[in-house]
């Protein structure tokens, strides 16, 4: 590992801003929105950056129409360990009925802030990693292994049409580490997150009209009672490894006043979240049906077949529900002591020239993807300013800190002594 070409890509990337700029507004311009997990458009802007990088062999992926992945593949000088740059391509919905100062597609430039939908989640990600991609490649003499690019569709939908898909279906779409550049902070670098379980509860009643309660059965009655025992899996013991209970310890000060006070305290319980409800058609009749869906999220040390047999014990006895797990994933981490969380800790704080957290993730990310296979991952991304809101923003100043991160990660990575 030379420390001068070192100092050469980090000079590189400063002066590649414009560059960088430019290349987060070609994705920005076009609209990816999911739903309806459409990235057949922006695909082909990625694929034309993928192809700029001399040497880069690329490949289009799309298991539906319209729902579209890229594989971007560089080699090095010789032999040596895979790493993978992640990233989506969807983003949520423009939503332009916002009250948007700026035009959603516009890319606008203002005050160090770049604007658009997209460009923190995460279309800037990409960029940063695209530029790494793009440096490394003027020096393939200089590492070993290979660098992928897996830059998906459908993350916004869980991924099983895009990263999920890629890993099954591509071999060379897994590797040795991944690094991904989905929202965050480039202070804290996240090392696993929580596992989802979405569910559906349904309650069924019998008809009367609201004066004659006694000759009826409330359906929405039977779901409130179902309900609060959903929320009773938040008290469910469990024990989580001391080595993320300790990571979350010592992140607290850094990562808190970033993510908001209580994030420590969410990321080690389960969290159920009732986000829709429908039931009845008039005041004055007694519904016959009703239904609810929530969000649970688990933190590591329990899993989603803890959660679901206590909702069959809790649930089974109610006359007249029923449940099902619309989708479920696990939590998943990478130790906080491998190799490409150290790296990524180390090269953060050489960039910022303050020690980042190291932590975990509230929220999910295409990563658990990568742990479900194996393959040890860190996300490091940019800070989110109005996520999927009016006026998403970046700052410039973090997007050329992100993507020198990942520049100099990937290069201590793949000229590391073996």
């Amino acid at each position: 590992m030379s420390k001068y070409l070192r100092q050469a890509l980090a000079r590189d990337v400063e002066t590649a801003r414009e560059a960088l700029i430019a290349t987060t507004r070609r994705l920005v311009a076009v609209a990816s929105p999911n739903p309806p997990s459409d990235t057949h458009e922006v695909a082909a802007v990625a694929e034309a950056l993928l192809r700029e990088i001399p040497g880069m062999e690329v490949e289009r992926i799309e298991p539906e129409a319209r729902v579209a992945s890229l594989i971007g593949r560089l080699k090095g000088s010789r032999p040596g360990r895979r790493l993978i740059f992640n990233g989506h391509l969807d983003t949520f919905p423009l939503l332009e009925q916002l009250p948007w100062s700026v035009p959603p597609l516009g890319g606008v430039l203002k005050d160090g802030r770049l604007y658009g939908r997209g460009v923190c989640d995460m279309k800037g990600g990409i960029a940063c990693s695209l530029l790494a991609a793009s440096l490394l490649a003027r020096h393939r003499d200089a590492w070993a292994g290979e660098i992928v690019l897996t830059l998906a569709g459908d993350e916004e939908n869980m991924g099983s049409l895009g990263t999920g898909y890629m890993m099954k279906h591509v071999p060379h779409a897994l590797g040795d580490a991944n690094i991904c550049g989905d929202v965050g902070s480039p202070r804290v670098v996240r090392f696993g997150e929580k596992g989802l379980m979405w569910v559906e509860v349904e309650a069924a009643g019998s008809p009367a009209h609201g004066a004659h309660v006694h000759r009826g059965t409330n359906a929405i009655d039977r779901l409130r009672t179902a309900l609060d025992r959903l929320k009773d899996l938040e008290d469910v013991p469990f024990q989580a490894p001391p080595v993320v209970t300790d990571a979350i310890a010592r992140a607290k000060p850094i990562s808190e006043p970033l993510s908001g006070t209580g994030e420590a305290e969410t990321l080690q319980r389960v969290t159920v979240n009732i986000g829709t409800i429908e039931g009845g058609t008039s005041p004055n009749l007694v519904p016959t049906h009703a239904i609810a869906r929530a969000d649970i999220r688990l933190p590591v040390g329990i899993t989603t077949d803890v959660l679901v047999a206590k909702l069959d014990e809790w649930l089974a006895p109610l006359e007249g529900v029923s449940w099902r797990a619309i989708r479920r994933f696990e939590p998943s981490f990478t130790p906080p002591g491998h190799e490409i969380v150290q790296r990524t800790a180390r090269v953060a704080e050489e960039v910022l020239g303050e020690t980042p957290a190291v932590n975990m993730r509230v929220g999910g990310s295409d990563s658990r993807w990568y742990r479900q296979y194996g393959v040890p991952t860190v996300v490091l991304g940019l800070t989110p300013f109005n996520m999927g809101g009016a006026d998403e923003y970046v700052l410039v100043d973090e997007l050329v800190a992100v993507a020198k991160i990942h520049t100099l990660v990937a290069y201590d990575f793949l000229s590391a002594e073996q």
